[in-house]
């Protein structure tokens, strides 16, 4: 009886399930969206702060697993791992095309004679601020991979590091260790950008 309990309780694996949905297992594709929606939904809502957008993000995000379920490469580390990261960059993506839309909405039309609107986007700070936004995106790049999903996890996820030691399935003291030398890296790197190997 406690037997046939326990061995019911055990759940597949993410990539058990995941090779079922390359076959068009829809019960397999439904058992990995109940497991991981809530997460990518709250990832996606901390990068785009905006519910309905997140919903959106989600449901793309899921909709890629299941139509491209082989772009997960398994000998490059957990599902989840990687979902996360595809969540997040599509919730980012949606946020710069949002920015884009609103930067061409203030921008006067070439040639317009009217005055600068005071509240219109300053060009010059923009392009700056994407400058800002791209070296630190190519410092991310260089973290090892375990402290980029770790910093990824509490600066754009917005979770506790008790939170990503659960997610991740990784004891605390091991996440606190990678979010604080993936913090020391990054300082370095973006005091100096222009080093060929900072992170060395």
């Amino acid at each position: 009886m406690h037997s046939s309990a326990a061995a019911m309780s055990i759940e597949p694996a993410d990539e058990e399930l995941l090779d079922r949905v390359a076959a068009h297992d829809q019960s397999a594709f439904e058992a990995i969206y109940l497991r991981h929606s809530a997460l990518v939904y709250s990832i996606a809502l901390r990068v785009v702060a905006d519910p309905g957008i997140a919903q959106d993000v989600a449901q793309e995000v899921f909709l890629r697993v299941w139509r491209h379920p082989a772009l997960f490469d398994v000998t490059r580390g957990r599902f989840v791992s990687w979902l996360m990261s595809v969540a997040r960059n599509r919730a980012v993506d949606e946020v710069r095309s949002r920015g884009r839309r609103r930067l061409r909405e203030v921008m006067p039309a070439p040639g317009a004679d009217d005055p600068a609107d005071p509240q219109a986007v300053d060009p010059q700070l923009a392009a700056q601020l994407a400058d800002e936004r791209g070296e630190v995106r190519r410092a991310l790049d260089l973290l090892p991979q375990e402290q980029r999903i770790a910093i990824e996890l509490a600066y754009f996820g917005g979770m506790t590091q008790q939170e990503i030691a659960s997610v991740l399935d990784t004891p605390l003291g091991t996440v606190k260790t990678r979010v604080r030398l993936a913090m020391r890296k990054l300082r370095i790197s973006l005091e100096h950008p222009f080093d060929r190997d900072p992170l060395s």
